[in-house]
């Protein structure tokens, strides 16, 4: 079972950055996908960017390309969400994401049905 816990969160001015973690435990899928979402205040989730376990490929969304850069660590205990000139608009719950499928690659934008696991979400305000 996995369990992800994420943290970094804060509040932040507009132009300033903010670096999340996601820490997996129990997570061996050598072959799937991680990724990051958020949910705005009456908003729909929606990706911010996703990851490849295997081989590293990236995906983003168009709003934050060029901004925001999701990594993972060697031992792929922990994927990080640095973001970079947050603007208001980022303002959202970010939740770290496990368990994806890949299929979508090339297809469309990974969407949460893609994705088995979720962490509770870490808060991220820009003013």
């Amino acid at each position: 079972h996995v369990q992800l816990v994420e943290s970094g969160g804060g509040s932040v001015q507009a132009g300033e950055s903010l670096t999340l973690s996601c820490a997996l435990s129990g997570y061996d899928d050598k072959s799937g996908c991680l990724g990051w979402f958020r949910q705005a205040s009456g908003k729909e989730r929606e990706i911010v960017a996703a990851i490849f376990t295997a081989g590293g490929s990236t995906f983003y969304a168009d709003s934050v390309k060029g901004r925001f850069t999701i990594s993972q660590d060697n031992a792929k205990t922990t994927v990080y969400l640095q973001m970079n000139s947050l603007q208001p608009e980022d303002t959202a719950m970010y939740y770290c994401a496990a368990d994806g499928s890949t299929w979508w690659e090339g297809v469309r934008p990974p969407t949460d049905v893609d994705f088995g696991s979720w962490g509770q979400g870490t808060q991220v305000t820009v003013s």
